[in-house]
């Protein structure tokens, strides 16, 4: 995605150009495309980075003996209750993606310091060789995925892979399994709603404050600069230093730890960069005078919030409910160390079936997430076309 948007900024006049002087397409790819996407290309070597340095859940599972950082802090802590060596991983986890992280902010304005105010989006003209060959290659991908997906599945509804391949829908009783039952499927939901609802509820009057906001400047950025850390914090980081801060019974919000509170409140804060982002994004494509007229005629902010900037932005705040909602329902390394018996996980109730080795138990209840993302990403579709077409005729005018 970050390498599409460097590519759509680039200015068309230098292909022009390019064409004007009979230059070869290998070499206007090379002299060109390149230098012009090369910060997005790092940008997006970075956040690959960061993504899997800090990944636990595939290591966890797939990985076998081979050693990951963030599955030796789940050892140590869940292992060998060895919190204070769990506490030094973590920082060595913290460490380098820190760094990719400050390096990613700096490639990033430096990307937007290219554009000019007379810069022509490029737009490729149709060919349908090209475009066939490129709509074979995607395909070709999505089929890899899908396949993949499949395998999951197939995984699911026989006894016991690879030794008995009969074909029952015994493993989607996970009552009968020791890592977790349907409680699990449940309560995921639970936190992925309550994680869609308060969390863009406070990520957007957040955002609001931040970007519409009058005075009080230095506030106001330190809380976006504290907005951008989640995003450079490892989950896992995240999950121990949760721990440490409500597990102490000197602490007020001690009563959270063990709750579904908590749980909502890691992840929130765990994904919270991305919905800051986008809902600033956002806001500042409203004309700040629409505060200044609201102010002149005495008509109280919360007014001018409700009516005006709301409805302008209900496409970003339905996108930031849904990537809440997603996360929420996937993930695993925020969690695992702050969940009880009540409010087991279905993501990591396939970590603890998968210890079991109830692999057919784990693939179903792994279906059962991507089932369910899959029809509330059809419903978000439905949903935000529907509430476009009520609030967002004024695009079109």
């Amino acid at each position: 995605m970050i390498v599409i948007t460097a590519l759509s900024i680039t200015d068309a006049r230098l292909y022009e150009a390019a064409a004007a002087l009979r230059t070869g397409k290998i070499k206007t790819f090379f002299t060109v495309t390149i230098p012009s996407c090369k910060y997005g290309l790092i940008s997006a070597g970075f956040v690959v980075f960061t993504l899997i340095f800090t990944d636990f859940g595939v290591p966890k599972v797939i990985g076998g003996n081979f050693s990951m950082l963030a599955v030796d802090i789940y050892k140590q802590v869940i292992g060998q209750q060895n919190f204070q060596m769990g506490a030094v991983v973590s920082i060595v986890l913290l460490i380098p993606a820190v760094i990719a992280f400050t390096v990613d902010r700096i490639v990033q304005k430096k990307q937007v310091a290219l554009l000019s105010a007379r810069a022509v989006p490029f737009e490729p003209k149709p060919n349908r060789r090209l475009d066939f060959a490129m709509l074979a290659f995607c395909s070709l991908i999505a089929l890899l995925i899908l396949c993949m997906i499949g395998m999951a599945q197939y995984a699911a509804i026989i006894r016991f892979w690879p030794y008995n391949l009969e074909l029952t829908l015994r493993s989607y009783n996970f009552d009968m399994a020791n890592g977790g039952g349907w409680d699990s499927y449940f309560n995921s939901i639970r936190l992925s709603l309550y994680t869609a609802v308060i969390g863009t509820a406070i990520i957007f009057f957040g955002a609001y404050l931040v970007e519409k906001g009058r005075g009080f400047v230095a506030g106001r950025n330190a809380f976006h600069a504290v907005a951008m850390m989640p995003l450079a914090v490892p989950g896992m980081a995240l999950g121990l230093a949760y721990i440490f801060f409500f597990n102490n019974p000197a602490n007020p919000f001690n009563f959270l730890y063990g709750t579904m509170g908590i749980l909502v409140l890691v992840t929130i804060t765990h994904f919270y960069t991305v919905s800051h982002l986008t809902a600033v994004t956002a806001l500042k494509q409203m004309d700040p005078e629409f505060e200044s007229v609201s102010a002149s005629l005495k008509t109280p902010f919360y007014r001018t919030f409700g009516r005006i900037t709301v409805p302008v932005c209900v496409p970003a705040i339905l996108d930031i409910s849904m990537y809440l909602f997603l996360n929420a329902m996937t993930t695993v390394s925020a969690v695992v160390f702050l969940y009880s018996t009540d409010t087991t996980l279905a993501s990591v109730a396939v970590l603890n079936m998968d210890d079991q080795g109830e692999l057919s138990f784990a693939a179903a209840m792994a279906m059962m997430i991507a089932y369910t993302c899959a029809v509330a990403r059809i419903l978000h579709a439905l949903l935000t076309r529907g509430v476009q077409r009520r609030t967002q005729a004024w695009r079109t005018r």
